[in-house]
């Protein structure tokens, strides 16, 4: 497009940009480049050489998996480039495809690590489980055939919040050394629907300080068996001191997982925003169901 900045934009001097990502993962093999695959990460790499001819691989905070989705994924990366980072968003929402979009950036200190600055994130996990099934938002949740418990959904889920041991609900094998972290929150509540239809859906929201590999597909499955009856809500608490993947439920899917926000350590960014603010497009009311 003409109005993409060029190569005269590279200075020489390094500098680091923190971006706001949303993005639909149905198409792509998940965050992390992969050979052969489409990847979130290698479409926004490919952006980045289509704005200053720059090949940087742009890290971001969470490794998304295969299919799931995201509101206030934060990246950032390290380029030659003077452009301000309000140009860097325009600029690379002309390259990226429809299914991406940049929504803020900033100017970020250069030892900004996404990964280490990120303290909390928070995901969600919507569930349709109305009588007829979606069709708008087919490709963005997970549909269930029958009416969930959600009072017994939410009973189990508060036996997750505090620091545990999370083996149980992480996929194996593993590489991951310590499997203790906190979950500061654990909510499950009833939502409208997006095609408005009340209570239509089951949305299940966790806070916390870092999660296993499909850690919260797993907790969804086992949340979904005890909103379908097939276990008590106390049975979380044998699943967690198990230790073991197979003490747990089945991994739900990936399509109805969306990563909502991050949080950011204090003192990350070089700009007066506050980038740990909630923006608006990733709040949602808690329609909790009497």
């Amino acid at each position: 497009m003409t109005d993409t900045p060029e190569l005269t934009g590279l200075i020489g001097l390094q500098r680091t940009i923190r971006l706001t990502l949303v993005y639909e993962g149905t198409r792509y093999s998940g965050w992390q480049v992969q050979p052969g695959r489409s990847t979130v990460q290698g479409a926004l790499a490919e952006a980045i050489r289509g704005v200053t001819g720059e090949t940087i691989l742009p890290r971001g905070s969470s490794r998304t998996d295969a299919g799931v989705h995201a509101l206030g994924q934060v990246v950032g990366f390290t380029t030659a480039s003077s452009l301000e980072p309000a140009v860097w968003v325009r600029a690379l929402n002309a390259k990226l495809p429809s299914d991406i979009t940049v929504v803020e950036g900033f100017d970020a200190p250069n030892d900004f690590d996404p990964v280490w600055a990120a303290i909390r994130k928070r995901y969600r996990y919507r569930i349709h489980d109305a009588a007829w099934r979606p069709v708008l938002q087919r490709h963005l949740v997970w549909r269930w055939k029958s009416r969930l418990d959600v009072a017994a959904m939410q009973t189990a889920a508060a036996e997750l919040v505090g620091e545990h041991d999370f083996t149980s609900f992480e996929t194996t094998p593993s590489t991951r050394r310590s499997k203790v972290r906190t979950i500061e929150s654990a909510q499950v509540f009833r939502h409208t629907g997006y095609d408005d239809a009340a209570n239509a859906e089951v949305w299940i929201e966790v806070v916390g300080n870092g999660f296993l590999y499909n850690m919260v597909r797993i907790i969804t499955g086992s949340l979904v068996m005890v909103g379908s009856g097939k276990r008590k809500p106390e049975w979380i608490r044998e699943v967690i001191a198990a230790q073991s993947r197979p003490a747990a439920g089945p991994t739900a899917p990936p399509q109805g997982l969306v990563l909502v926000s991050i949080e950011l350590a204090p003192g990350v960014s070089n700009t007066d925003a506050a980038p740990n603010q909630t923006a608006s497009w990733q709040k949602s009311p808690n329609t909790s169901e009497a």
